[in-house]
């Protein structure tokens, strides 16, 4: 769960760094002690995504990221992250410097100084435009962009075929081109993308493979997935002056854990890493209020 985040997160960190803080120079650090990778890097940071990088936009009743056991690691209670602790975007925040984000959907809550330097909301940015964000703000600012999986598990769900799927693929690709190159339009300077990371690997669809190792045709369309994201982001990267978009691997950062063996010093080493800590459905009690799932004995003893 929360030491899952820490992992990969520090995986995916490691192979972008040099791109969050190489080319943007010469603008000034709001931080009153800042760290050289402050003074350099982005200002802020504009979040669109799935539930990988979601603080909280989605309603309180509509799900169970706003119930217990979400949030038990950090903040302590749940707020709308579907872990329980910290996410991707607020590992990216920190290391960024900046504060840990509020998403859109709260942020008429929050104080000025904190709205200030993270927001994280899926499609409103160019009514913020002129309001309370300036060509400045943008050129400074960092995208974060997750496909973490959501739009092919709601295909299947409404029983897509398999067999339906590259072509599917291509469609949500496509997409994705167009939102880049809106994003970038607006005037940000430094797009991330995720890869998607190996959904066959995920508990609830390992399952029902009946599978231990995530051989499952479900990894070879993840990479058909990734491939093409991969090839999209080479072509608009030649289309602009700098390295502006580059990709998170995911993929890769999920299997190097599930291939530790504790070999690297000071990392972790989960014994059954396939196996989740919240089994059955997570945050969900009956009319008795007696609780549908089952909770491991130690959150950081697993890796999902």
């Amino acid at each position: 769960m929360d030491s899952l985040k820490k992992l990969f997160v520090s995986l995916l960190l490691f192979l972008f760094s040099s791109f969050l803080f190489g080319d943007i120079n010469g603008v000034e650090s709001s931080n009153k002690h800042p760290h050289p990778q402050h003074l350099y890097g982005p200002k802020k940071m504009f979040v669109f995504g799935d539930s990988y990088v979601d603080t909280g936009n989605i309603y309180m009743h509509e799900a169970t990221s706003w119930e217990v056991p979400y949030g038990i690691t950090f903040p302590g209670k749940p707020s709308g992250r579907f872990s329980d602790g910290r996410i991707s975007t607020d590992f990216l925040a920190k290391l960024l410097g900046l504060k840990s984000p509020i998403s859109y959907l709260w942020k008429d809550y929050a104080v000025n100084e904190r709205l200030e330097y993270v927001m994280n909301f899926i499609n409103l940015l160019e009514q913020l435009i002129g309001n309370i964000y300036s060509p400045s703000d943008l050129s400074s600012s960092l995208a974060l962009v997750s496909c973490s999986g959501n739009d092919y598990i709601t295909y299947l769900s409404k029983n897509g075929s398999i067999l339906g799927i590259p072509a599917f693929t291509k469609k949500i690709i496509n997409q994705t081109e167009v939102n880049l190159r809106r994003i970038h339009a607006l005037g940000v300077k430094k797009i991330a993308i995720s890869l998607l990371h190996p959904l066959g690997c995920i508990p609830f669809i390992s399952k029902g493979f009946s599978v231990k190792d995530c051989k499952t045709i479900i990894n070879a369309l993840v990479i058909y997935h990734n491939n093409l994201l991969q090839t999209l982001v080479a072509k608009l990267n030649k289309e602009t002056e700098h390295s502006t978009f580059v990709v998170i691997d995911y993929y890769n950062a999920f299997l190097t854990v599930f291939k530790n063996k504790g070999e690297i010093p000071g990392s972790t080493r989960f014994e059954t890493p396939l196996k989740e800590c919240c089994g059955g459905f997570c945050g969900v009690v009956d009319e008795k209020g007696q609780k549908n799932y089952t909770l491991c004995d130690e959150p950081k003893s697993a890796f999902f």
